[in-house]
């Protein structure tokens, strides 16, 4: 219920001051009346009978004077059937059904329902006299491949509810009366298959917050054996323009072991959202074989709309990843980028006149960012379930520059960080991870003890790169050389993969642990090579075969014929093992 209580005093770009009368509370919608139009926004500081508004729309034309109402409910989204498939904005309007509205040019003060009002097919799993409490089942409709869970509303308080009545299964509208459930006071309440909750609120109806210690499959070899991501973790992708996030972005979308995935481009270029939203469709799901949309959400918010839905938008798409996570699935959600969030965010610190933090920030933009990452997380619901939802997020440093504080602040909470390096995307070295400088503290896919051996291989292998770039490759001992070659091995048959390749695109988990054994022998080997120029034509040629391996297909017929003709390059040259290493075979 809205009540006009309020009048504008002030307005400052995206920020409005309000003269209230009857007590508000922070976080709680109001609505600015601009002539017919109501402009959204969001309660962000109350000072005695003041109150400080960010607006989630254009502000021109709000005058002082201006009536102001109050909504009585927190910034809240819509949580039901008919989510997944669906792009909306940071407050939750379906994108697509604003468009046939508005035309080309969204209008602003238009709002709409975000749960497409369609008729599901309901089966109940409660029945009457049973007592039940917020976030347990009543009953299910199928949401495509999903089968989604009808619940309590998580709003309710947690005492004991009886279920009055529930509905036969059935077809019913989304919005029409499902269940009535009374209690112990004898207050009732009548359930529709929607409910909402508060976005900046975490949804914590579970019985037990697990250790993130199962790995999140990516299928991409640099991830999962060096840089692993766990089932509720955390992990963040920082990088320069250009060098891959969007491509790194779509192979972990289609790859990852994940039943929902949920993107937030939360203020990026438009041109890259539009970039999203024409591919994303196209995306074919390798589980399915289907469009990857049917188990996407998109929350769509580019760096030309006003700053403050920004934060929304990262708000909304979490809270949409927990109330999945509560019907038992594990889901992805990428946030891209949390960089531009930040920046929104210091623009409104600065309209607040608060004491700046380093760079203009504000002073608690590391707690925001904690916050947000604390929402991940690996849970046993109370029916013994588990569920997962894994965040990750891009960070746009200006200039590459990961000392800024967005970037370190991101650093001190997430647990796995995988850096974009602007020298391997301009030599063309995709996924661009420098894997020298990225680290994870989560457990990956194959035995961590010979992981650390190929990274020792990688750092030697740089230290003679840049050895040789002063005393030329003739300034070079053999066995320096040989590690180096080692290590542009490593690099070109393992870490780099080829996203647009079939075969290539996306390595199983058994196959990454088949060729990465493989190529460990030609790692710790000693070889009897005592003349660089053959060194380097022996790896050349041992590329050459790994690679060629790496496009066909695991176990056929050209795959055993390619593996025996690098066992016998290998043992045409091959003269002992390393010690370090032969301990690990």
């Amino acid at each position: 219920m809205e009540n006009m209580n309020g009048r504008v005093t002030g307005v400052n770009g995206n920020m409005v001051t309000v003269e209230f009368d009857e007590a508000i509370s922070k976080n709680e919608v109001g609505y600015i009346h601009v002539g017919d139009v109501r402009l959204k926004s969001e309660v962000i500081k109350i000072n005695g009978k003041i109150a400080s508004l960010q607006v989630f729309e254009s502000t021109s034309g709000v005058a002082v004077g201006d009536p102001v109402s109050f909504t009585n409910e927190m910034l809240s989204v819509e949580l039901g059937p008919g989510l997944l498939q669906q792009i909306y904005d940071g407050l939750q309007n379906p994108l697509p059904d604003l468009a046939k509205e508005c035309g080309f040019f969204l209008q602003r003060g238009v709002y709409m329902d975000p749960i497409p009002n369609k008729d599901w097919e309901f089966t109940p799993v409660a029945k009457v006299g049973d007592i039940v409490a917020p976030g347990d089942t009543l009953g299910t409709v199928p949401e495509g491949m999903f089968t989604h869970q009808i619940m309590v509303p998580f709003t309710f308080r947690p005492v004991d509810w009886k279920v009055v009545s529930i509905k036969k299964k059935g077809t019913y509208n989304v919005r029409e009366t499902i269940a009535t459930i009374e209690n112990p006071k004898g207050e009732k309440k009548e359930l529709t298959m929607v409910f909402s909750w508060p976005v900046k609120k975490a949804i914590k109806l579970y019985d037990e917050r697990l250790r993130p210690d199962e790995p999140l499959v990516m299928k991409v070899r640099v991830i999962d054996t060096f840089l692993p991501v766990a089932k509720g973790g955390t992990f963040c992708v920082p990088g320069p323009f250009g060098a891959g996030k969007t491509v790194l972005q779509h192979m972990e979308s289609r790859n990852a072991d994940v039943d929902i995935v949920i993107i937030a481009a939360c203020g990026e270029r438009a041109g890259e959202v539009v970039e999203v939203l024409k591919e994303f469709p196209e995306l074919v799901d390798p589980k399915t074989g289907k469009s990857l949309m049917e188990r996407t959400i998109i929350i769509c918010n580019t760096s030309s709309m006003p700053v403050a839905s920004r934060e929304a938008s990262v708000y909304t798409a979490v809270t949409m990843a927990e109330y999945y996570r509560q019907m038992g699935l594990n889901v992805l959600m990428l946030a891209d980028s949390t960089s531009r969030w930040a920046q929104a965010m210091r623009e409104m610190s600065g309209r607040l006149e608060e004491i700046p933090g380093e760079e203009a920030f504000p002073a608690y933009l590391e707690t925001r960012i904690a916050e947000f990452y604390e929402r991940a997380g690996k849970v046993r619901l109370n029916d013994g379930r588990t569920a997962s939802v894994t965040i990750g997020g891009t960070v746009s440093p200006a200039g590459g520059n990961f000392e800024e504080p967005v970037t370190q602040a991101t650093l001190k909470v997430v647990g796995a960080f995988h850096g974009l390096s602007r020298e391997r995307s301009d030599a063309r070295k995709y996924p661009a991870i420098d894997s020298l400088e990225s680290w994870s503290k989560y457990e990956g896919v194959i035995q961590s003890d010979k992981v650390e051996y190929a990274r020792s291989i990688l750092f030697r292998g740089t230290e003679v790169n840049q050895m040789m770039k002063v005393v030329g490759e003739e300034g070079t001992s053999v066995e320096d050389y040989v590690e180096y070659q080692k290590s542009e091995l490593l690099d070109s048959v393992y870490l780099q993969q080829n996203s647009f390749d079939p075969v290539d695109a996306a390595v199983i988990v058994e196959r990454q642990q088949y060729s990465f054994d493989k190529l460990f022998k030609v790692l710790a080997a000693k070889f009897k090579l005592t003349d660089k120029k053959n060194v380097r034509l022996y790896f050349n040629e041992v590329r050459q075969k790994f690679l060629d391996w790496n496009n066909v297909e695991f176990k056929s017929e050209r795959f055993k014929q390619l593996e025996g003709e690098i066992d016998d390059l290998f043992n045409k040259e091959f003269s002992s093992f390393d010690e370090a290493g032969e301990k690990l075979l």
